[in-house]
């Protein structure tokens, strides 16, 4: 943690973070809804199919949107202290 707040300007220390909260994770309040709505454009046939999908649209991701939706998270955080 020493490191962490020595190296990296923005980072916010553990006791500052809201436990499980969907709203303050980047991967469920923005990646996880974009990715689900990109597989499920197409009738899903079982669960190998689900996986493939998956998979296939996970590496359309550009890491622009990743970033952008991580980008958020401090300003998500501080709204929810």
């Amino acid at each position: 943690m020493q490191l962490l707040t020595r190296e990296t300007p923005d980072y916010i220390a553990p006791a500052l973070w809201s436990a499980n909260n969907p709203h303050l994770n980047p991967v469920d309040y923005q990646v996880w809804e974009n990715l689900q709505q990109r597989v499920y454009r197409s009738r899903i046939r079982d669960l190998d199919h689900l996986r493939l999908r998956l998979i296939e649209e996970w590496e359309h991701f550009h890491q622009n949107f990743i970033d952008e939706a991580v980008r958020q998270w401090r300003s998500r955080l501080q709204a929810f202290e």
